[in-house]
Order: C-alpha cells, then sequence, then structure tokens
C-alpha cells in the first residue's frame, strides 16, 4: 500500500509539474505576469514566495495551474487569489479577481497581462505545458532506451494459464496447447509478443480470430471493458523463459537465497518450461511452501520458498489471494546508441499518442465503453504495479501517462488548454476575443463537464475493486 501511495505521488507530481513548467517559463519568457504556480488545485496547503511569484501546494492532488494576470475566468477553479507581496518588493496586493496590482515605479500592468501579448505568443504559452509533457515522454523513452536497454520481446506464443484463470473473452484459449505460436491477429501478422498485444489493443469489441503455426485458429471475444481488455491481453503477455532476472529485496525470494540468473526447472518435483508456468504455481499456494528445482553454474539446486498471500485488487479476480514471492524474469535487452534511442522514442511516442487518440475516437463514436474511463484509483494501482516490477517499467508508465494528460489537455473543453485554444482560434477567425464574460460562463460549463467526467471516472474506479 505504501509503495502505490508513494509512486502515486510520484507519477502525478511530476507529471503535473513538468506540464505547469511549461507554462510557466514560456509565460515569462514572452514577459507575462505570474502572480502563482500551484501543484495541485483549490485552497492552497503550503507555499513561499520568490519575486512576483507564490509557488504553492494545494489540497487537491489532481491538477495543477499557473494563475497569469489577465486569465480571470480560471479563476473559479484555482482556488482563490494570490498572497499579497510584502510591501519591500513593490507589490501591493491582489485585486478580487486574484491578479497582482502594480505598483508606483514599474511598468503598467497592461504590458504583462496575457491578454495583451500577440495571438501567436498566446497560442504559445497555453500549448506550453502539452508541448512539454510530450518532450518530457519523449525523453523518458529515449532515455531508458539508451541506459536501461530496449526489450527483444519473446515469441507471440500462447502461455499456460489455468482454465479457470482465464479472464472473460479468452475462455477459448483452454483448448489451445501452452506455447502455440501466434502468427496473426484479425488477420495482421504479428512478428513478437509486441505485436500480438498490440494488436488486441487495438481490436474492436467484439470476436477477433488468433491464426496459430499449422493453420489452426481460435477466436477470442474482445470486451468493450477497458478493464476486462487488459486481463485479456494480459493473459497473451510475454511467454519469457523461466529464468530470474531479478529478486525484490525483502521479498520471499531474495530471503529464500535465489539469485538473478537461476533458470526454474521444477516445482515440486513437477517440470515448467515457461515463466507464465512458474507464476500460475506460485499464485496458487499463499503461503505455502514450494520446492523449486533451479540451475546454478551448472549444478541442480532445491530451494524452499513461501509465497506470500496478496489480493486481487481489481478485476474478474478481484479479492482473491494468491501468492508472490517477488521475482522478475530476465529480459533480454539490446541497447541502442544515442540515435538509435532517439528514434525509439519518437516511435514510441508516437506509437501511444495514436492509441490515446485511438481510444477517445471510439469513447465518442461508441465503440468503447464510458466504463473504460479510469480515475486517480486505477492510476495508483497501475503505479504501485509498475513501480514493483522495476524502473524500466515504472519509467515508461511514467512516459505513457504523461502522452495520456496532453492528449487529455487538448480536448476543446474550457478550463483545459484545448479549450483556451478554442478561445484562441475563435479570436484568430473573427478578428477580437470573446468578452470576459462569455469566457466565463464557457469556463464554468467546462469546469461542469471535467467534474462530471472526474466522477464518473472515480466511479468507475470504485465499481473495478469490487469487481464490477
Amino acid at each position: 500500500m505504501l509503495t502505490t501511495l508513494v509512486a502515486f505521488i510520484i507519477v502525478l507530481g511530476v507529471l503535473v509539474f513538468v506540464h505547469e513548467l511549461g507554462h510557466f517559463v514560456t509565460a515569462k519568457l514572452v514577459d507575462i505576469e505570474v502572480p502563482r504556480f500551484s501543484i495541485g488545485l483549490g485552497p492552497k496547503l503550503w507555499g513561499f514566495r520568490r519575486g512576483e511569484t507564490e509557488y504553492v501546494i494545494s489540497w487537491l492532488p489532481l491538477g495543477g495551474y499557473v494563475k497569469m494576470a489577465g486569465m480571470e475566468e480560471l479563476e473559479a477553479i484555482e482556488g482563490g487569489a494570490a498572497e499579497p507581496e510584502s510591501e519591500t518588493t513593490g507589490l501591493t496586493g491582489a485585486t478580487d479577481l486574484g491578479l497582482v496590482q502594480e505598483s508606483e515605479g514599474r511598468r503598467p500592468k497592461s504590458e504583462r497581462t496575457f491578454e495583451s501579448k500577440s495571438l501567436p505568443a498566446r497560442m504559445l504559452v497555453i500549448s506550453a505545458g502539452v508541448i512539454m509533457n510530450v518532450i518530457f515522454a519523449f525523453l523518458v523513452f529515449a532515455g531508458s532506451a539508451w541506459v536501461l536497454g530496449v526489450e527483444r520481446p519473446p515469441e507471440a506464443r500462447v502461455p499456460a494459464v489455468p482454465a479457470e484463470h482465464l479472464p472473460p473473452g479468452a475462455e477459448a484459449l483452454a483448448s489451445v496447447p501452452p506455447g502455440s505460436r501466434v502468427v496473426a491477429v484479425g488477420g495482421r501478422r504479428v512478428e513478437n509478443s509486441d505485436d500480438l498485444q498490440r494488436a488486441l489493443l487495438r481490436a474492436k469489441p467484439g470476436p477477433v480470430v488468433l491464426e496459430l503455426v499449422g493453420g489452426a485458429t481460435v477466436t477470442l471475444e474482445v470486451p468493450s471493458n477497458d478493464t476486462a481488455k487488459a486481463e485479456l491481453i494480459g493473459a497473451l503477455g510475454p511467454v519469457y523463459p523461466p529464468v530470474i532476472g531479478r529478486v525484490v529485496e525483502g521479498e520471499p525470494a531474495a530471503a529464500a537465497g535465489l539469485q538473478a540468473g537461476d533458470r526454474v526447472l521444477a516445482v515440486d518435483g513437477e517440470p515448467i518450461g515457461s515463466w507464465p508456468e512458474l507464476v500460475t504455481r506460485v499464485q496458487a499456494r499463499p503461503g505455502q511452501p514450494l520446492d523449486l528445482d533451479i540451475e546454478r553454474g551448472g549444478q541442480t539446486l532445491t530451494i524452499r520458498v513461501v509465497p506470500v498471500s496478496q489480493t486481487i485488487e481489481a478485476g474478474s479476480r478481484a479479492g482473491e489471494e494468491i501468492g508472490r514471492i517477488g521475482a522478475i524474469p530476465e529480459i533480454v535487452r539490446d541497447r541502442p546508441g544515442l540515435a538509435g534511442a532517439a528514434v525509439h522514442g519518437a516511435r514510441r511516442t508516437a506509437e501511444v499518442t495514436g492509441v490515446i487518440i485511438g481510444f477517445l475516437v471510439d469513447l465518442f463514436t461508441g465503440d468503447a465503453s464510458p466504463r473504460a474511463l479510469g480515475g486517480p484509483i486505477l492510476i495508483g494501482q497501475l503505479s504501485g504495479e509498475m513501480a514493483r516490477a522495476g524502473l524500466a517499467d515504472f519509467l515508461n508508465f511514467m512516459a505513457l501517462f504523461s502522452i495520456n494528460l496532453a492528449v487529455l489537455n487538448l480536448l476543446p473543453i474550457p478550463v483545459l488548454d484545448g479549450g483556451q485554444l478554442l478561445f484562441l482560434g475563435i479570436e484568430a477567425v473573427r478578428g477580437r476575443a470573446l468578452s470576459l464574460e462569455q469566457r466565463m460562463r464557457l469556463s464554468q460549463v467546462g469546469l461542469v463537464i471535467i467534474v462530471a467526467i472526474m466522477v464518473w471516472a472515480f466511479a468507475n474506479d470504485v465499481l473495478r475493486l469490487f469487481g464490477l
């Protein structure tokens, strides 16, 4: 639980900071006055002042904002006016709209407001948060590839999963021999496990045919619910060999003396041939000792390990107690040069962006269920899972979520960046800006829409906790 909470705070805190830093730096570069920089929404929890700007952490940890002079329509969600600065700074306080007033000897306020800047400058300031999120994702993908390497995905094979553990839609896999190689999904050829998972991710709800080596086929039913679809994709996850790549400190595997490089040959005398088989055996024995026959340095050893019990928090198996030993499979990684890492970063950024945009399109056309939306609970759960999986997985999740924030912020809803860009687009077409009253009314409508979406996503999270 603590790992999940800390991971959630890191993910959300870093990505909101990156987004708002884009707005802040760009506003300063075009000489817009910034009374407040906030991580979080609502009333101030803690803060300090440097120069004209008050830097604060606010109570609601679901976003942030950069308050710029001249953007009064966003006041409703920003948590009130910035604190007045002391007399020695040359600022006399704030108006009831949260705008810092100019004192004698300083430049007129009108020269440093958002509205006083050119249309291209304002568009750049509004777009900067999204641009920073995309740049952050690219740097994480590229940096991770350069430092940690790029995973070499195994062949696309059907893992050994007990029939009773197959998620909804994947029941037909029970008739497929474990290890069977998949060569196509829905008529599209796949070369490895990454291709297989991407094909399933892009598949529309309904039947999809998997073609196997030898001409056999199996039909799966792709759910419309996002959580159920994720379970289906997980059931066809990578089939790694049963070789330990890393043991987590303080977990049963480390306590028992298992080491990186150990190849598990058998569990309680029953041979296994893949990592999913090992996972299945471990999950079935929470709190019960297991004897693992392992190969280490050319010798065969038997090591007893007792899996700890863990409760599955979401999905069709929510509430079930499973075993866990804290071992990570060995993953072969290629180490590209700097140019190769940059290409990988750009490709991954484009792929993830396309997937997210595709999901939003499906959501609006009805091809994806609104139940697929996730809120803070789901984000926290995924953050914790990725943190436990290792640094590479955690960084890649942050990059993915950063792109998610960027795309969602471009939706044309007032109070989001996309809504502000819409206002500026209207101004460019009609030759004059919408009035302050019009912008404030539209922003209030946008706020209602955003709150409704947040409530819906949170409700979905709660339903997932109960397996609904």
